[in-house]
């Protein structure tokens, strides 16, 4: 018995540690032997169709015995008894086993950011700064409405943050070229770079960039300086500085000015800036004439142009807005039929 006990243990053992191609090819040779074994003995019923041997294995090695189907020779009686019960129970454990185990590691190295991940046209955000990347993602769900899928790639040693609602990759460097490209940033609409180091908001800007420049580049910087090297290079990619103490300052001077700020950035809630193209479509229209228009049909109120030269705020009456111009208005909520710039 006790031989028995460590020859059993020997073999679970061995078993448990095949790959799987091996394991599929020790359930095809346990399925062709077991075939070749009810043949030999006459058990004509189980073998003459494919499908129905395999039904008859299944249903047998997993102990479920509806007795549709069973051996009516001695000899095949002997064969499933020592052969195809006891190694399909074997083997029907090992195999349940195996795919357990490998969708519990998939789904593990996805919520650890190790595995490569199968996203287009998505909002690619590099950088971890905890609660304020949450809420970073969150004004994204509320503003994009779900229409494109956000990944999250970090630094970081920490865990998918949201599981569930964004992907996520973990990177040694954000330019680390295999990394990245796990993260899809030659397919990503939008770039999203925001890290506490300005040094290495512009590496990874200048790398993603290069990789995908017709990606929408936005880089947070707190030091202005540094953002105009991006500039330089380029010029298309947006950088956004820090305002905490221009706001301060504006606070002070016009009270309720950090208010304003917060409403017109808020996408949860009342009055919100949005930005939009002037249909492609339309006719040249004056400033006066758009204004009241958006005003009568859609309760918005239009506050800058952008002809390509750079934002134009409350721009005078009189203005011609041609086809294509950047329209930078408050509303409750995106316009119908206008698409975002």
């Amino acid at each position: 018995m006790t031989f028995w006990l460590l020859f059993k243990r020997w073999i679970i053992s061995r078993f448990a540690h095949l790959n799987g191609r091996m394991l599929g090819l020790v359930v095809l040779a346990y399925g062709v032997i077991g075939w070749l074994l009810l043949y030999g003995a006459g058990e004509t019923a189980m073998t003459q169709s494919l499908s129905r041997y395999v039904y008859y294995l299944i249903v047998t090695a997993s102990t479920v015995g509806y007795g549709d189907y069973s051996p009516v020779t001695e000899w095949g009686q002997w064969i499933t008894s020592f052969w195809i019960i006891p190694g399909g129970l074997g083997l029907f454990a090992v195999v349940i086993g195996h795919v357990t185990g490998s969708l519990v590691d998939y789904w593990r190295r996805g919520l650890q950011g190790k595995r490569s991940i199968s996203v287009k046209n998505h909002l690619l955000i590099l950088g971890w700064n905890g609660q304020r990347t949450i809420q970073l993602i969150r004004l994204l769900q509320s503003g994009v409405h779900g229409e494109r899928p956000i990944v999250l790639c970090a630094r970081a040693e920490i865990e998918n943050p949201l599981p569930g609602e964004v992907e996520f990759v973990r990177v040694a460097s954000f330019t680390d070229a295999e990394g990245i490209a796990r993260a899809k940033v030659e397919h990503a609409s939008s770039i999203i770079i925001d890290n506490p180091e300005d040094d290495i908001t512009l590496s990874a800007a200048l790398f993603c960039a290069h990789k995908n420049p017709s990606a929408h580049l936005l880089a947070y910087f707190q030091d202005d300086a540094i953002s105009q090297i991006l500039k330089q290079h380029y010029p298309h990619a947006e950088c956004v500085p820090s305002v905490s103490v221009e706001m301060l300052a504006k606070a002070a001077v016009d009270p309720g000015s950090s208010q304003l700020h917060h409403e017109l950035l808020s996408t949860s809630q009342g009055m919100t800036q949005y930005c939009a193209r002037y249909p492609s479509n339309a006719t040249e229209i004056d400033t006066g004439d758009l204004f009241g228009q958006l005003k009568q049909e859609y309760d918005a109120t239009l506050i800058g142009i952008d002809q390509g030269q750079g934002i134009i705020l409350n721009p005078p009456v009189g203005t011609k807005v041609l086809p294509g111009d950047r329209l930078f208005y408050i509303a409750a909520q995106r316009l119908p039929h206008w698409s975002a710039a």
